[in-house]
């Protein structure tokens, strides 16, 4: 995977016959108390490695574009205008950016039901933000979401209970654990290699690499949350293997390989981070 472009809201990489957008909806802080223990307790002292803003965590939100020139698919929506945070909903702005016309999306892959990225579905001012959406995928345990401002799109659901292609590249998994919905979407690009869009598999990527036991507070079952984020990554560091990660430091596009002494793992970003 080679990076092509970047801004301030985006990053664009080819990948085999693919084209990999990622595009920053902002960032948001939350308290380090969100952190769990493998017994659900709030984590204690924090590494330092782990860098705080106002004794925050800052976690970058990132929405991620594919295209095979023909086909695309837009993996997550950002908050639009839900969030009360002024650092979000930056998406439309990011996709400006990037030269992608959301008027041309027709799929929307959404990884699971919290606002930060699902609530993207609707604009601003409240019309459908993608003008030709013909299927949004999502898993079926977390699909009632679409519902309220989202209910014009309801009939265009597409409820994901197992394994299923969505074109000729793309693939949504179950990934349960985060949500009842979570899922993933695994990119395939021939021999360049696979990508795992996993959504929020992790949210601190300072630490829950090296200690992917630590979960989050917001993991409606951590247990399964920390399998799901074991299995991941013990895929995700095979050789052409990359990962797309929702919190990510942005533009959340990396490698992942063992880390030294087996215990944990390493990041590698393919193009230099930016925490928020």
């Amino acid at each position: 995977m080679r990076l092509v472009s970047s801004g301030r809201h985006h990053a664009t990489f080819e990948f085999g016959g693919l084209r990999v957008v990622s595009l920053r909806d902002g960032y948001i802080d939350m308290p380090p108390t969100r952190l769990r223990d493998v017994h659900g307790c709030a984590l204690g002292e924090l590494p330092g490695a782990v860098p705080l803003a106002g004794g925050n965590l800052r976690l970058s939100v990132n929405a991620f574009h594919v295209t095979d020139g023909t086909r695309s698919l837009l993996v997550d929506t950002g908050a639009s205008n839900v969030w009360p945070d002024p650092t979000m909903g930056l998406l439309h702005e990011a996709l400006e950016e990037a030269g992608v016309d959301r008027a041309h999306i027709t799929d929307v892959a959404i990884t699971h039901r919290h606002e930060d990225h699902v609530s993207g579905l609707i604009a601003p001012d409240g019309t459908e933000a993608f003008a030709k959406l013909e299927r949004v995928w999502i898993g079926a345990g977390d699909a009632a979401v679409v519902a309220g401002r989202l209910e014009p799109l309801r009939g265009r659901v597409v409820p994901v209970t197992e394994p299923v292609a969505i074109n000729a590249w793309a693939t949504a998994v179950p990934a349960h654990g985060h949500t009842p919905g979570h899922t993933v979407y695994e990119i395939a690009a021939g021999d360049a290699g696979r990508l795992i869009v996993w959504g929020d598999t992790v949210h601190v990527p300072t630490l829950q690499f090296e200690r992917p036991e630590v979960s989050w507070e917001l993991d409606d079952d951590q247990a399964r949350a920390r399998a799901a984020r074991a299995g991941l990554l013990e895929k995700l560091a095979r050789p052409r293997h990359y990962v797309a990660g929702a919190h990510l430091d942005s533009p959340g596009i990396a490698r992942v390989t063992p880390a030294e002494g087996g215990r944990g793992y390493a990041l590698e970003y393919l193009a230099p981070p930016v925490n928020g």
